[in-house]
């Protein structure tokens, strides 16, 4: 599967768990229940998963996690806030760069329009999807 293919199943879990839930709980309910529809759309996903940070070979004692990795391709940074911030976007970005994975999807289910809470992040390059 590409990753087009990829973050169109991502999307489509997105909106079901968006549909299912609404907006206002907890990131930890939206991130068990995209878990749920992602696996049911026969992806593989991992979640919390530890990276290391390294830094001219000197690898930190701390780690970063991200909140999904799909098909150990794509990573997806939830949010659930009521005011997205330039630097959750920054942060997702660096998420890319410390990982060395070239997609990753922000999404914030604390809204009342999913469709523009959705944001693809590729290689530094940001876009709403």
């Amino acid at each position: 599967m590409t990753e087009d293919e990829i973050t169109y199943q991502i999307r489509g879990a997105i909106f079901d768990t968006y549909n299912a839930l609404g907006p206002g709980l907890l990131e930890s309910v939206y991130e068990e229940v995209l878990i749920y529809y992602l696996s049911k759309r026969g992806l593989y996903v991992e979640r919390q998963v530890e990276v290391p940070i390294e830094v001219d070979e000197f690898i930190l004692t701390n780690t970063l996690r991200l909140d999904l990795l799909v098909e150990n391709t794509i990573i997806v940074e939830l949010k659930s806030v009521s005011e997205m911030r330039d630097i959750f976007h920054k942060q997702i970005l660096t998420y890319l760069k410390l990982s060395k994975l070239h997609r990753g999807i922000l999404v914030n289910f604390n809204t009342t329009d999913i469709q523009k809470s959705i944001w693809s992040k590729v290689n530094g390059y940001d876009s709403t999807i």
